[in-house]
């Protein structure tokens, strides 16, 4: 059965600022030079991108709103996503066809069926890498290696195929592929950890303490199983319909989280290589980020009610980056400049090679 966890983890996930992070950014960019103006924010991704496209200069979009007009801007229901972008929510869904999860849960010792309700962010950017496709190898990238160096604060290890959740709880079998195992397809099964820092253990105190008379508590650490792999050449060459961009696709390269203990339902990272249009010597890079979070977790507000310090404070805007509680450049500072920043991190990893 599919654990529940309290919003308020959340919350606690929010304000957590890592210490590790901290000490592993005194070797990286600083955060202005991530967030500066190298990234262009634009309405949408267009073709005419590529022709005018610069190197080091990333393109930037997740159909964002004002928080004052609307909250939950940047979040669309996922029926709708699949009704209003079908090309992009079959690529970035776990499978094509993914529908929201159906299974079964017992409640004292009562078993109902549920389905579970999700919403989605998608963010897209795109950048030119001065060389040709062909110079790019992006099996460089399909390793644990890679990931460690993307984020050294979060804990990888090659997980067996046979041991992911999915596949051995048969309360989460609503998670397994239904056309292949995961890992199967020339893939490589991951299992990350993330120990809670900072402030976290102090939120997860409090969160436990809103959860008074249960047996269940929540864990001081975040895990997620993936599947992190390069596209073969002929399920990468379907998704220049996606990018709208008129050349032949050179290669793709993915990760799917497709089991997480809180909060999210899945999460898809996508990077598609195309010949720039104007110039074969250069690439054009279209990134994807998608997160697909619980609508519960949005929804619950009685626990900050309960909490004088949380009272004002909602999910949504922790996880939109619009809250006065947001710090730092990763998680903490909400899901948009999280995923801004893994994009120019990417765009530089490849830059770098």
């Amino acid at each position: 059965m599919p654990r529940q966890f309290p919003a308020v983890l959340f919350v606690a996930l929010a304000l957590a600022v890592p210490v590790q992070a901290q000490e592993a950014a005194k070797d990286l960019p600083k955060p202005a030079a991530l967030v500066s103006d190298r990234v262009k924010d634009v309405p949408a991704l267009t073709p005419g991108d590529a022709a005018s496209l610069k190197p080091g200069t990333v393109l930037f979009s997740d159909h964002r709103e004002p928080a004052s007009t609307n909250p939950e801007s940047g979040l669309i229901a996922f029926d709708a996503w699949r009704k209003s972008r079908p090309q992009e929510a079959a690529a970035l869904s776990p499978w094509p066809g993914y529908t929201e999860p159906e299974y079964t849960q017992t409640v004292n010792g009562v078993a109902k069926q549920r389905h579970e309700t999700l919403k989605v962010y998608v963010a897209e950017g795109r950048f030119v890498v001065a060389k040709p496709a062909s110079a790019i190898d992006l099996s460089a990238f399909a390793n644990l290696d890679f990931l460690a160096k993307m984020d050294p604060v979060i804990r990888h290890k090659r997980l067996d195929p046979a041991e992911v959740t999915p596949t051995k709880d048969p309360a989460a079998a609503f998670a397994k592929r239904p056309d292949r195992p995961w890992c199967a397809a020339g893939g490589v099964c991951i299992e990350s950890r993330y120990d809670l820092e900072g402030k976290l253990p102090l939120g997860v105190k409090l969160a436990n303490k809103l959860e008074l008379g249960t047996s269940k508590k929540v864990a001081e650490f975040v895990s997620f199983q993936s599947e992190l792999r390069v596209l073969p050449p002929a399920e990468a060459a379907g998704l220049a319909a996606l990018t709208k961009i008129d050349t032949p696709v050179a290669g793709g390269l993915e990760q799917t989280i497709f089991w997480v203990n809180q909060i999210l339902r899945f999460g898809k990272f996508l990077a598609v290589m195309q010949p720039a249009p104007d110039d074969p010597n250069r690439t054009v890079v279209t990134t994807y980020m998608a997160l697909a979070i619980k609508a519960d977790v949005l929804e619950r507000k009685q626990e900050y009610a309960r909490v004088p310090v949380l009272k004002n404070l909602l999910p949504v805007q922790v996880l939109m980056g619009n809250s006065s509680f947001n710090t730092g450049t990763s998680i903490s500072a909400g899901v948009p400049t999280y995923a801004r920043n893994r994009i120019v991190a990417f765009a530089d990893a490849l830059a770098r090679r």
